[in-house]
């Protein structure tokens, strides 16, 4: 069947949102009700409480959502007579799945597309979502996709942000709120008058930039997106690029320089620094930004752990110096993108899509939908009680563009990044711009290398 073969390349990019999960594939069928006499909706329109023409096969890609994902699947038959089954692929084996189920009769009628690789293998496959009615409960399309043709192909229906996490009790000791950084000179300024009076203060602007292998993720991933976000917005690209020009690099060379000169923890010592130092550093007070993502906000709070209050705490994006950056929200993406089987038949392309629908505007499966996975971008769903996703939905909200994963486009990605740590962490202990043209060549040149490596 036409690109089925493909997929099994078309994931490999995906670094950001892991799914995790057991090792076999789930299958439930959410028991049948008596069919009702309403007919099932048109395009656009909400769906009837009761409409039964039609079924769903929802192909699931997190396997940490399957639980949940089948009560709703069954609750939603107890309420439409529309028989929804939620088959769950184990971790790591989505595309495989997929190309199996794809191929047989009574294939799966809503399933995952992770980027824009992806899309090109399914596109002949995938329904144009644009005049559908899930698609206008969006409150952001930062995180759909879209084929040459500028159809709606897959929803972005949940995602992961991360940002400089701030403690604004410790700001506001040291004489600021929020409101006064807006853009990376405004940021710089605050930070190195922290900095500079941190004995005086009793803490530091920043934790430390730790480039051991449980923190330097943290840059040579999350912070490295920033470059490679603005040049791949400039260059209008879609799919991983063979080379990359670095035209942002001395942006990143900025921020790098304000993190690691403006920290307790000495640059020459960063090798040795790890993650839990870093957060240690944030949760005890003795830091006051902290980049991380959405994920740490549990740790943080937890009353197990450091039990700081919410209201103390904030997330803003990272800024680079780039132009208009002012408008920039929090770094956003996700893998995680419902697509419609357009081969189905016409009744279970519209019972999917009433599905979908009703998952994101039903006060009570909206709920679930949030508890279960965080940051989901629909009008009709409730507040996340992380405070950080809280942050990031009002900058969306506001109108800022999301600054989305363009590392999720890195070939070869555990050697590229070695690389690219390894030249970072000789220009920290030594910050001369003879050691940065070496971080600018594991990254422009390590880019080629590592492509030719993986596409030959």
């Amino acid at each position: 069947m036409k690109k089925l073969i493909a997929l099994l390349l078309a994931m490999v990019m995906v670094i950001g949102l892991v799914a995790c999960g057991g090792s076999t594939t789930k299958e439930t069928q959410a028991p049948a009700a008596a069919p009702a006499e309403t007919a099932a909706p048109a395009g656009t329109e909400a769906p009837a409480e009761a409409a039964a023409a039609g079924s769903v096969y929802y192909l699931n890609f997190k396997p940490e959502f399957d639980g949940a994902l089948q009560e709703l699947a069954a609750t939603y038959t107890a309420k439409t007579g529309v028989p929804v089954k939620v088959v769950t692929a184990a971790s790591g084996d989505y595309s495989t799945t997929l190309n199996a189920q794809m191929g047989k009769d009574g294939a799966p009628t809503i399933y995952n597309i992770g980027n824009m690789s992806g899309l090109k293998d399914w596109d002949d496959y995938a329904l144009d979502l644009t005049d559908s009615a899930v698609a206008a409960e969006l409150n952001t399309t930062d995180f759909n996709l879209y084929n040459e043709a500028g159809e709606l192909k897959a929803i972005g229906y949940c995602y992961e942000s991360f940002g400089i996490i701030v403690n604004t009790e410790l700001l506001a000791t040291a004489g600021y709120t929020l409101d006064d950084i807006t853009d990376f000179a405004s940021l710089k300024a605050v930070v190195e008058d922290i900095h500079s009076r941190a004995a005086e203060l009793g803490f530091d602007a920043f934790t430390s930039a730790g480039l051991d292998g449980s923190s330097s993720w943290r840059f040579s991933g999350h912070l490295a997106n920033m470059p490679l976000f603005y040049e791949f917005r400039d260059d209008g690209v879609t799919e991983q690029p063979a080379t990359v020009t670095g035209a942002y690099l001395d942006n990143f060379r900025a921020i790098w320089d304000l993190y690691i000169n403006n920290s307790a923890t000495p640059a020459s010592s960063l090798t040795a620094a790890t993650g839990d130092q870093a957060e240690a550093e944030f949760g005890e007070g003795k830091a006051v930004f902290y980049q991380n993502g959405t994920w740490e906000y549990a740790n943080l709070t937890g009353a197990d752990k450091f039990g700081l209050d919410p209201a103390n705490i904030a997330m803003i994006p990272i800024y680079c110096g780039v132009e208009g950056e002012e408008n920039a929200a929090l770094c956003s993406g996700t893998e995680n993108c419902w697509a419609v089987n357009s081969k189905a038949s016409a009744e279970d392309i519209q019972a999917s899509l009433d599905f979908l629908y009703w998952l994101v505007t039903d006060a009570e499966a909206s709920a679930v939908l949030v508890e279960q996975l965080g940051a989901v971008p629909f009008k009709s769903c409730p507040e996340s009680s992380n405070k950080f996703i809280v942050d990031g939905n009002k900058l969306l909200s506001e109108g800022k563009y999301a600054v989305t994963w363009a590392f999720n486009y890195t070939p070869n990605v555990d050697s590229f990044r070695a690389t690219l740590v390894t030249a970072m962490a000789a220009y920290s202990a030594d910050p001369t711009d003879a050691n940065w043209e070496q971080v600018v060549s594991a990254f422009v040149d390590g880019w080629a290398i590592e492509y030719q490596t993986v596409n030959g």
